[in-house]
């Protein structure tokens, strides 16, 4: 299921998307229908465009937005912090809800800092550089407990409810960047579209990708224009290059140049390749992945390996990974480390127990938690993903696992028939969260225990909601800041059967 993390990601990475994310943009258009009730607003807006007025930034939205309320309407501020006073003028009225901006600083808040970024507002990539890093760890932790407030009736005081885990340097942190190629002024661009808009943003140096995928994606910018390569214009559906990804091992130094494009002819591919070869002359891996779909996927179904290695290595502690291009690692490998720490403790594993890994990936978090089971199952329905997964166990003598392909609502019933019951299932689902079907498999099945990787707190509140409706019951919620600078937010629960 790890392929629905490519869903709507035209500009962002999985996980992650560097831009405003699938449920961000869909908590949007609720606001602008009026049909979000979040913030309890039930009567239209009286407000009007244009109108001014001073407003008092009581939270944070999950965009990153400062939330206010004028006469008991909600108010969406974009670059508000919890705690100042503004003078706000309405920018939109959608429905219920409002939207404005700062005319003025009544009370700045303590946590206001310059954003070291020149584009940062142009861009919308990231959405706190204006806070500290402290505040931004604070503001998310009251993200995840908005979330749980709206949707669950849990009462957090007495949850072990830990603050925000976060980074010593929260910059440079990305091991992937996911660059959309288009043209401006005679010359090839490539980088993020503009928040709520469809221009392409060129983004030469951004401070939250590792420096060399902004140094790789430079220089392809520069040889397509030496060799006429045409940037894929999507509105004619001409041109040839779409996107280009590049990976990197922080740990390994390994990295991997992805040439996304509409058509699998590339125009001087050999030169192509040769003059890669000599200003990128350590680079391990050149590839072509080939998408002629009119869709938001950034991957099509054909790749092609053009120089080096099919895949990249990346190290965690004692553990080595083979990357193949479209499958799933997480994007900050510093924070993941800790993230899987917080897993393997929520699972409290003795040995003894059986363990099911239920959206594997590449299998990281099993094999970090495999040490501490008796056995341990995975499944994803990427097969790249389930043959990486294969061989990165072998690779680390773990011997415990069987990996299959398919979806867990489809073989956890049929391990359940063949007698062989999980103690412990861990999830780490898309934004989108889990199925309804899974939910209700988990509910048959009854593991003991259910450790919740989320990277979208609504999803996971709604999902732990129907999980503790149905027999489970929230024992420990941990944030974790795997994107220092954006409004996301990543969470580890763990989950016990009643």
């Amino acid at each position: 299921m790890k392929q629905q993390r490519e869903k709507g990601k035209k500009q962002g990475n999985e996980g992650e998307p560097p831009k405003r994310t699938a449920s961000v943009k869909k908590a949007s258009e609720k606001r602008k229908n009026g049909k979000d009730t979040s913030y309890g607003a039930k009567t239209e807006l009286k407000i009007k465009e244009g109108q001014r007025f001073p407003l008092t930034i009581k939270r944070m939205g999950i965009d990153g937005e400062g939330v206010g309320f004028f006469k008991r309407q909600v108010v969406f501020v974009p670059g508000a912090i919890p705690g100042e006073e503004i003078v706000c003028e309405v920018t939109k009225v959608r429905g219920k809800f409002a939207e404005g901006r700062i005319v003025k600083l009544r009370q700045k808040s303590p946590d206001r800092v310059a954003p070291p970024c020149p584009i940062y507002e142009e861009c919308g990539g990231c959405q706190l550089q204006h806070m500290t890093y402290g505040a931004q760890l604070r503001e998310k932790k009251d993200i995840v407990r908005q979330a749980f407030e709206r949707y669950t009736k849990i009462n957090l005081e007495k949850l072990d409810f830990k603050d925000t885990i976060g980074m010593e340097e929260p910059w440079k942190y990305r091991n992937k960047s996911q660059m959309q190629v288009g043209h401006h002024q005679g010359k090839t661009i490539a980088g993020l579209y503009s928040s709520n808009s469809h221009r392409l943003i060129d983004l030469k140096d951004c401070i939250v990708q590792h420096p060399q995928t902004n140094k790789v994606t430079g220089v392809v910018k520069q040889l397509a224009d030496d060799l006429k390569i045409p940037a894929f214009n999507e509105r004619k559906r001409t041109g040839v290059l779409r996107t280009i990804v590049t990976r990197v091992g922080f740990e390994t130094g390994e990295y991997q140049l992805v040439l996304v494009t509409a058509k699998k002819e590339i125009p001087r591919v050999e030169l192509l390749i040769e003059e890669i070869r000599r200003r990128l002359p350590d680079v391990t891996s050149i590839v072509q992945n080939v998408n002629p779909k009119k869709t938001s996927l950034i991957f099509g179904d054909e790749t092609y390996t053009l120089f080096g290695k099919e895949k990249i290595e990346e190290t965690m502690s004692s553990f080595r990974f083979n990357l193949s291009p479209r499958a799933f690692f997480q994007l900050n490998p510093v924070q993941t480390k800790k993230l899987y720490d917080e897993a393997k403790d929520a699972a409290s594993l003795t040995g003894k127990e059986k363990v099911v890994d239920a959206y594997c990936g590449v299998g990281t978090i099993g094999l970090w938690l495999a040490d501490g089971a008796a056995e341990l199952r995975g499944m994803d329905v990427i097969e790249e993903s389930i043959q990486d997964a294969k061989r990165n166990a072998e690779a680390h003598g773990v011997k415990n696992a069987l990996y299959v392909t398919g979806k867990a609502e489809t073989w956890l019933p049929k391990w359940e028939k063949e007698g062989w019951h999980p103690d412990v299932v861990v999830v780490d689902p898309p934004r989108t969260g889990l199925d309804q079907s899974f939910i209700e498999t988990l509910l048959r099945v009854k593991p003991n225990r259910i450790v919740y990787v989320s990277c979208n707190p609504s999803t996971l509140a709604k999902n732990v909601n129907d999980l503790t409706n149905g027999g489970y019951r929230l024992k420990s919620l941990q944030p974790v800041d795997m994107f220092p600078q954006t409004a996301q937010v990543e969470c580890v629960v763990r989950i016990e059967k009643k």
